[in-house]
């Protein structure tokens, strides 16, 4: 009998060690920085999959900016630096102009997945970036110009504008001066007086402390968030069927709970900044529509400079105007 048993003890080692070596882990990095409004979604996405896939894969987390410049996961993904990451199409342009699209969409990504949208922006990533598009976050939350002090109507000339691809477009057709600046240096800029605004999306200023410099908002927002969870596509492929079923799955939910959710966390964060004394600059009725037009045609255009051959099915996809 201790002979049985001595034999076997090697077998089941070696049956342990072939179960653990299964389990694939992929390193991930966000753009963002950990806890924050654009950060939290991807670590809820993080914790469910390496609930979910115990034994399959799991996620390590490196972190956001400290871990990686936001500006250099693009890059970092396509060469396979990082296994997968977690950040808006603006931070990696230089690689998919065709992302420019992505702001101006007016569908859910649940109508993407059915109407070949996905298909469509995933074979770019795989073709641009050498990634998959696994999912996003962001649906549903609308960017605003916020400003240090006030404006009558939709004309922007003599402002300095802190600024991103994403609605540098717009800014620029408005008449702004134009300053780009990591985020971490816009509360400087506020108080210093270098710029006298700022776009951003209707949550996040609080995690950022950009409230305290920040007097006004402009009504009605403009565009859509974007936050994409790309994985390298050699990674992807190499993947098996129920590993990569836990990270769609896993994609799936987030995308869902954003639906569920952003409407409310919108309508509390803008009444948040009322109460911190950011007040509301509402445009309505001709200037609304001269506001709505301006960014419209220049976020097309955009798209349209940076994909001559993809903005026309872009915009069919995407978009319903």
């Amino acid at each position: 009998m201790l002979k049985k048993l001595l034999t076997a003890v090697p077998v089941l080692l070696l049956s342990a060690g072939i179960a653990a070596a299964q389990e694939v882990t992929l390193r991930a990095v966000s753009a963002f920085q950990e806890g924050t409004a654009f950060s939290r979604p991807f670590e809820a996405f993080v914790k469910k999959v390496n609930e979910d896939g115990k034994g399959l894969v799991r996620i390590n987390f490196v972190g956001g900016p400290r871990a990686m410049p936001p500006l250099e996961l693009g890059n970092a993904l396509r060469a396979g630096v990082v296994d997968m990451i977690n950040a808006s199409s603006a931070f990696y342009s230089n690689l998919l102009p065709e992302g420019e699209a992505l702001k101006m969409s007016t569908r859910s990504m649940e109508e993407l997945r059915k109407n070949g949208g996905w298909e469509l922006l995933n074979r770019l990533h795989n073709e641009k970036v050498n990634a998959y598009y696994l999912g996003r976050h962001g649906e549903g939350i609308p960017f605003h110009l916020y400003l240090a002090r006030e404006i009558a109507k939709p004309d922007l000339t003599g402002l300095t504008i802190r600024t991103t691809p994403t609605y540098r477009a717009f800014f620029t057709a408005l008449g702004a001066n134009l300053v780009t600046t990591p985020p971490g240096e816009v509360y400087t800029a506020l108080e210093r007086g270098v710029v006298q605004g700022y776009g951003w999306p209707a949550v996040g200023i609080f995690d950022l402390g950009w409230q305290e410099r920040t007097k006004y908002r402009v009504e009605p927002g403009f565009y859509t968030v974007d936050v994409n969870i790309l994985v390298n596509l050699q990674k992807w492929n190499s993947l098996s069927d129920a590993q990569r079923k836990v990270l769609t799955d896993a994609a799936l939910w987030v995308e869902e709970q954003q639906r569920k959710d952003n409407a409310a966390l919108v309508k509390s964060e803008l009444a948040r900044q009322e109460q911190a004394g950011i007040k509301p600059i509402v445009f309505a009725g001709e200037q609304r529509a001269a506001w709505e037009k301006a960014a419209r045609e220049a976020g097309w255009m955009e798209v349209e400079k940076a994909t001559p051959q993809h903005h026309k099915e872009l915009r069919r996809l995407l978009s319903s105007d």
